[in-house]
């Protein structure tokens, strides 16, 4: 065995590494593989399936129901939680009644965590099922006869021969049988963005087993892609043995920081040292004032629990979880959940042109020739030329093919070979012969790239030497067309005495320019009004496209974006990043773009503070969409666009995206919610504990008596996942913002704080629970003052509007805090408030509480308005 992969333990029969197969002759290698040119049968095709498994790498699997439950133990507050029980624990064994409600709130935590992210995973799982990608493959049918079919690439066994073209991703390690002008890229692997060529073995080849794997001419790899040309290929090794599995084994679980996640950690780290400095300052002070250690140590560890926002992790997971149910109903797949936070931040939005703005119903309107005159001759050639390739077919080509009364015609050619298209050249080509007559080779491309490539023109009957004059008419009169919003490529063609040697790109010169093919591909009537509406909500939009700059100028006047502004990728290609910020700012439209190009408007944008997001299905669109913030594709893409997108579209629909980006924030809204409540109400308690602490001559609260509240006011925030958003808060993009969390906590936190104390002094002097003796009554009239004006809070600050009269939170959240209100005032007058050193208040005390609760409400709004006023925002 040699170094093609990573090395681990073989199954038995696993085939030997890639460079020990890779110049092998093809008919030794076809045997060592015991398969054929024809394929494998269907029982050579379940017995492989049954030794080697699915096609599947490591990354790709769920994991098991066990680890993700103990991943729900895996996160700081989980942890901090079970060091405090433990500690409690040991501290006091004779009573267990704290480390029980502990446990309690751990479990809750952690059972609600996993059932959330198994049924997460599972329901992403079905949803990306639903966006296979295919690989097509030579097998034999029953009757033995071969034929060329798709299957799911998870079905591919070692063996099979597998038929590469534009577009398509690797779907195996494959051993190259045949190869056309074959150009892969390898970035998944090796980083580098420039293609790479791959071809067949010739006989002269010398093994190179040595080298680097990836410099193997005739191996492609699992997960590259192809960029142009076309293969044959038989497949070497299927899912963990591939080299791409290797990697993917070694690598499970290991995901780059989002800037999601690097926000959510950030916010739980921020609470997790305001709680370190705290609680050693609540245990000094209640030590050295009651002069009992023991009973302060266990007032601190409570007061930490307390801070202590467990339900972080659950309410992030179900947030993401709800949203992306919420966005599959809207006929949008989310392949990674944290994506939904950009999707809602997304400022610009950076699309292309076909299918998105346009019908994707190409029709070929006309066929001229080169002087704008109805030409037979230029429609006859087009269809040989669509007819005969092998390659990635476009909307044009089955535009084309649409004319099938030039079938019979076509049925005498047969082809002899094909120059594939590439994104360079922006053209292909087809060579075809009529019986053993002269080769034909047709060529239909860009008008540009063609015009440059033909040294003669037909005129009528005559050829005539193509002038530059005749250049610059050929050239005005597609350009009339494409300001009719017509899409426009030249028909040229060459004939030659036939050969046995191969065709190349060299071999695409001197041509005789035939004439035009222009298509028409009209706007989508929705497409305007999907752009009002992403513009209303702050989201720009720009189009990025490989077409001619006339046509798209003029569908993106009609669709009412802005065209004073265009660049063209030649335009791009000469400026250096300053400059081209500077350009991209004030452009709206990009014509004749190259992937790298597109690449490059992506980081620019991200360069001037946007969150970009980019929708595109080709493989053109790849490097884009995996550089956006948020790559955005459909189910109809290419294998390579799809594996690149966060984000597919089961309708190529703009007006589904904004409905995605609208439920982004949504849930990003609902995180931000909690976040803030939490981080104000913990600051409140710390601060309303300091100030009891220093003039009481017992604890403000026992330390079960707090857990209790905490237990209850976690419950009650478990509904804010199903909470609605204002509309003033879905207009515009949410960005993390630590700064303004840290801000918030300090402006409203001792809002709350006021009101503890005004009800320390109420219990004091008006009820006289002002001696030890009577500590349980203040204590109980303290534990229902809190956990009401915790639970109000969240009404408070889950809009900027007045609560209840101008903005009502969803049923499920106004259920769940009515139930907690009321649960919190029964305690005191059950047999747990008895337990945990409760009394039954007096009916007096409920008069109080409710004018305290509403000035409590008053003075947060007015707080809210100068806080608005000052930072211009809320949550």
């Amino acid at each position: 065995m040699n170094n093609f992969t990573i090395q681990r333990p073989e199954k038995k029969g696993a085939r030997p590494g890639a460079a020990a197969e890779a110049f092998r002759p093809v008919d030794a290698l076809l045997r060592a593989l015991e398969t054929t040119h024809g394929g494998l049968d269907e029982a050579q095709i379940r017995a492989r399936l049954h030794r080697d498994g699915p096609n599947e790498v490591a990354h790709e699997k769920p994991p098991h129901w066990a680890r993700q439950l103990l991943r729900a133990f895996k996160n700081p507050f989980i942890v901090v939680l079970l060091v405090l029980a433990g500690v409690q624990l040991f501290t006091d064994r004779t009573d267990l009644t704290g480390p029980a409600i502990i446990a309690v709130m751990v479990a809750i935590s952690v059972a609600l965590s996993f059932s959330q992210e198994y049924r997460s995973s599972r329901a992403a799982d079905s949803l990306k099922a639903m966006v296979r990608n295919t690989a097509s493959l030579t097998r034999r049918a029953s009757d033995g006869h071969s034929e060329m079919i798709e299957v799911p690439v998870a079905e591919l066994v070692a063996g099979d021969i597998v038929h590469l073209g534009a577009g398509d991703m690797v779907p195996a390690d494959v051993r190259l049988l045949s190869a056309k002008d074959l150009f892969i890229s390898q970035a998944i692997l090796t980083g580098e963005s420039l293609p790479v060529e791959k071809s067949a073995p010739v006989a002269a080849a010398e093994a190179q087993a040595d080298g680097d794997p990836l410099e193997l001419p005739t191996i492609c790899y699992m997960g590259t892609n192809v960029v142009s040309g076309t293969a044959v290929a038989v497949v070497l090794a299927t899912g963990p043995r591939t080299y791409l599995g290797s990697l993917s084994h070694s690598m499970t679980g290991q995901r780059v920081q989002t800037s999601f996640d690097r926000g959510v950690s950030g916010v739980s780290w921020l609470l997790i040292r305001f709680m370190a400095v705290m609680v050693p300052v609540v245990f000094l002070i209640n030590g050295l004032d009651k002069h009992s250690w023991t009973e302060a140590f266990l007032f601190a560890l409570s007061i930490a629990v307390g801070l202590t926002p467990e339900m972080l992790p659950l309410i992030v997971t179900a947030n993401l979880a709800r949203g992306a149910m919420a966005m599959s109903r809207r006929k949008v797949v989310v392949k990674r959940l944290n994506a939904i936070q950009n999707f809602g931040a997304m400022d610009v939005l950076c699309t292309d042109k076909t299918g998105t703005l346009t019908l994707d119903r190409i029709v070929l309107e006309r066929h001229l020739d080169l002087d704008g005159e109805a030409s037979g001759e230029a429609l006859e050639y087009g269809y040989l030329n669509s007819r005969f390739q092998t390659g990635l077919r476009n909307l044009m080509d089955k535009a084309v093919l649409e004319h099938r009364e030039l079938e019979t015609a076509a049925a005498r050619f047969r082809v002899i070979d094909e120059i594939p298209f590439d994104f360079q050249r922006r053209r292909m080509s087809v060579v075809v012969a009529e019986g053993d007559g002269d080769h034909l080779l047709i060529c239909k491309g860009a008008v540009e790239e063609m015009l440059a490539i033909c040294d003669f023109a037909r005129t009528g009957d005559a050829i005539e030497p193509m002038t530059d004059a005749r250049r610059r008419a050929i050239k005005a009169m597609t350009h009339r067309l494409n300001e009719d919003g017509l899409r426009v490529l030249v028909v040229a063609m060459q004939r030659q005495s036939a050969r046995g040697q191969p065709y190349s790109v060299a071999d695409e010169s001197g041509l005789i320019a035939v004439g035009c093919l222009a298509f028409l591909d009209p706007p989508k009537d929705s497409a305007a009004t999907a752009i009002r509406a992403l513009h209303q909500h702050g989201v720009a939009v720009k189009v990025i496209t490989g077409d001619n700059e006339a046509v798209t100028r003029k569908i993106c006047r009609e669709v009412g974006l802005d065209v004073r502004h265009s660049m063209q990728g030649s335009e791009i290609e000469a400026l250096d990043d300053p400059a081209l910020d500077a350009q991209v700012a004030r452009v709206t439209v990009f014509a004749k773009m190259s992937p790298l190009q597109k690449s490059r408007v992506v980081r620019s944008l991200q360069r001037l503070g946007h969150t970009v997001g980019f929708l595109g299905d080709g493989i053109n669109d790849a490097p884009a969409l995996h550089d956006a913030d948020v790559g955005i594709s459909v189910d109809t893409a290419t294998d390579i666009a799809k594996e690149s997108a966060d984000i597919i579209l089961l309708e190529k629909n703009l007006m589904v995206l904004e409905e995605g980006v609208l439920e982004g924030r949504v849930t990003f809204g609902n995180i931000m919610k909690y976040i803030k409540m939490t981080a104000s109400s913990n600051f409140g308690n710390v601060f309303s504990v300091l100030v009891a602490s220093a003039f009481l001559p017992f604890l403000p609260m026992l330390p079960l008596q707090i857990l209790v509240q905490n237990l209850l006011y976690d419950i009650s925030q478990l509904s804010i996942p199903f909470d609605r958003m204002d509309e003033d808060y879905l207009s515009r993009p949410r960005q993390w913002d630590a700064g303004d969390i840290g801000r918030f906590m300090v402006w409203v936190g001792p809002v709350s704080s006021i009101f503890d104390i005004t009800t320390f002094w109420l219990m004091w002097h008006y009820f006289g629970a002002n001696s030890p003796a009577q500590q349980s009554l203040f204590q109980s009239g303290w534990f229902i003052e809190g956990l009401l004006s915790q639970t109000l809070i969240v009404h408070m600050i889950r809009t900027r509007r007045i609560p209840f009269l101008q903005s009502t939170a969803a049923a499920p959240v106004l259920g769940l805090t009515i139930a907690i209100i009321i649960a919190g005032m029964l305690i005191p007058f059950s047999a747990l408030g008895a337990k945990i050193g409760m009394v039954p208040l007096p009916p007096i005390y409920f008069a109080w509480l409710a004018l305290t609760l509403a000035s409590y409400c008053v003075l947060t709004q007015l707080v809210k308005v100068i806080y608005i006023r000052r930072y211009g925002r809320w949550l």
